[in-house]
C-alpha cells in the first residue's frame, strides 16, 4: 500500500533533502554560470536553507510520502503590513558560513541568486520555485502544492492573486499552470539571462485568487 502525500513547513532535518530538490530544479541553468557540480550545488543549498531569514511573508513548504521530500514550493507574498514586519526582522544570509566553495564560485552563485529574487508587488504572492523529485513527476505532486499555495493564500488578507515565472523551454510547467488558471500576462527576453543560464524566453503568469 503506497504511503499518502502530506504537505508540511519545512523542518532542519529536511534541509539535505530539499537542498537535492533545488540542486536538481537549478543545477541546469547555474552549471553555465558556475563548475561546481550537482554535489556541491545541493550542499550549498542545504547550507543556504539554514541561513534563510524565517520572515513574515514567506512561507516554504514540502511534500512528504514515507517520511522522502518528494517535492517542495516556496511562496512570498507583500501586503502593507508583511512589507513593515519584514523591514523590521531583515536578515540577511552569512555568506560567510559557505566560503567553502570558493570565493568565485560563491560570487558567481549569489550573482544567480539575486536574479532569480524578484520583489513582489503589494497584493500578489510569488511562487518563487516549486520543485517535484524526478522520481515522482506525473503523479500529481506539483498540483498538489500549487493548489495548497491557492488555497493558503485565499486566507490571507490583501493578496488577490499568485505569480510565478516559467522558462519557454518548460512547456510541461507551462501547461500544467495553464490547467490550473494561470495565464501568460507578459514575456520577456533577457541576453543577460541568455548568457549566464542559456535561459532567454521567459513568460510571466498569474492567476486571480478572487
Amino acid at each position: 500500500m503506497t504511503a499518502p502525500i502530506t504537505l508540511e513547513p519545512i523542518q532542519p532535518i529536511y534541509h539535505q533533502q530539499v537542498g537535492r530538490l533545488l540542486a536538481y530544479l537549478l543545477h541546469g541553468k547555474f552549471r553555465h554560470l558556475t563548475s561546481i557540480s550537482s554535489d556541491e550545488l545541493a550542499l550549498f543549498f542545504e547550507l543556504w536553507l539554514e541561513q534563510v531569514p524565517d520572515l513574515l511573508g514567506n512561507r516554504r513548504m514540502i511534500a512528504l510520502q514515507g517520511g522522502k521530500v518528494v517535492g517542495t514550493i516556496a511562496i512570498k507574498w507583500s501586503t502593507q503590513s508583511s512589507n513593515s514586519a519584514s523591514k523590521k526582522r531583515q536578515k540577511s544570509p552569512s555568506w560567510q558560513s559557505i566560503h567553502r566553495f570558493g570565493r568565485w564560485n560563491l560570487f558567481k552563485i549569489r550573482i544567480g541568486l539575486s536574479l532569480f529574487d524578484y520583489k513582489p508587488q503589494e497584493g500578489e504572492c510569488y511562487i518563487a520555485d516549486v520543485v517535484v523529485h524526478p522520481d515522482y513527476r506525473g503523479q500529481g505532486v506539483g498540483k498538489l502544492l500549487l493548489r495548497w499555495a491557492e488555497q493558503f493564500m485565499q486566507q490571507e488578507p490583501g493578496v488577490d492573486r499568485l505569480s510565478l515565472y516559467v522558462s519557454g523551454k518548460n512547456l510541461r510547467a507551462r501547461k500544467l499552470y495553464e490547467q490550473l488558471g494561470f495565464n501568460v500576462r507578459s514575456h520577456e527576453n533577457s541576453l543577460v539571462w541568455h548568457w549566464l543560464f542559456n535561459e532567454k524566453e521567459w513568460s510571466y503568469m498569474w492567476r486571480s485568487l478572487k
